[in-house]
């Protein structure tokens, strides 16, 4: 069986970790596993969380990144934007010829290139992968767009193993610019959705809104589940959300075109996530999520 690595136990490296398990030998790496003597008490918990995740899941949870690292074939990256490059970095000094660097993290082009500069330095191949939906629900079927010197070959090799991998392009980035492109509009929408029914819900009138919503868009769900779905991203994801709208900002600048929406979309998916952690609120706390709820929750006493 073919030995794979993930770099980062989050949503989508551990979705993809367990639903390859069954098919290949599979190590996951993670920097929470390491606790710091400082912060031991606040990340106990944290760690025995994804530990117990991790034999659910029936992968191995590795003792250092060069333990995972070796004798993998394929390594997934899948961290947060703004560890992207830097991991990265650090696996390209441990790396060798033959493995391959598979890098799903929401960057800019410009930080993909870093990346491939720094692994393709070692010997190793790098592949710039663009992660085109949510990897819940749809788990290995999410479509993946895979971009590389050897992409259009690695792309085959995600295919037997049952990811939904579609070749893009022999060029690092072009992947990666769909999908920053792409968040502009998702990442958007979500924001847009969060600020607008935050001061519906103060004046009183969100169900006009919302009605009003539907009526121009009856297809969307406004008068469903999309309200609570979007909002809900925001509240889970923020943090992960700032930081890949940031890169988004980069790519954008990177090209001469002005990035006021996405700073803006920045702004509001970063201050959602500040105002919970200001009322040491986590997602789970709020689940069964409930928009209402959680904005209500979030104004009290403003």
């Amino acid at each position: 069986m073919i030995n794979i690595t993930f770099i980062g136990f989050g949503e989508a490296g551990g979705i993809f970790a367990a639903d390859l398990a069954d098919r290949a030998v599979v190590t996951v790496w993670d920097r929470k596993f390491i606790t710091p003597s400082a912060q031991a008490e606040s990340l106990a918990d944290e760690q025995a969380r994804l530990r117990q995740k991790a034999a659910g899941a029936g992968v191995r949870v590795a003792g250092s990144l060069a333990e995972a690292l070796d004798n993998a074939t394929l390594i997934f990256s899948t961290v947060t934007a703004s560890q992207a490059l830097a991991v990265a970095t650090e696996a390209a000094a441990l790396l060798k010829p033959g493995q391959v660097f598979l890098d799903l993290n929401s960057v800019s082009p410009a930080t993909k290139q870093a990346a491939a500069a720094q692994v393709q330095a070692s010997g190793a191949d790098y592949i710039d992968v663009a992660v085109m939906s949510p990897v819940p629900p749809k788990r290995l079927a999410t479509p993946l767009l895979i971009g590389g010197l050897e992409a259009e070959a690695i792309a085959r090799k995600l295919e037997t193993l049952g990811l939904n991998s579609r070749f893009q392009s022999q060029q690092v980035g072009e992947a990666s610019a769909i999908k920053m492109c792409r968040s502009v509009m998702i990442k958007g929408l979500e924001a847009l959705t969060t600020e607008c029914l935050s001061a519906a819900r103060r004046y009183g009138v969100e169900q006009p809104v919302l009605a009003s919503l539907h009526a121009s868009f009856p297809s969307l769900g406004w008068n469903d589940a999309l309200p609570d779905y979007l909002i809900s991203r925001v509240a889970e994801h923020g943090q992960r959300r700032a930081e890949e709208m940031r890169e988004v900002v980069k790519t954008l600048e990177d090209v001469g075109v002005d990035a006021a929406m996405s700073q803006g979309i920045v702004t509001t998916q970063q201050g959602l996530v500040d105002a919970l952690r200001q009322r040491q609120l986590t997602y789970q706390q709020l689940t069964p999520f409930n928009w209402q709820h959680t904005l209500d929750t979030l104004f009290k006493d403003r």
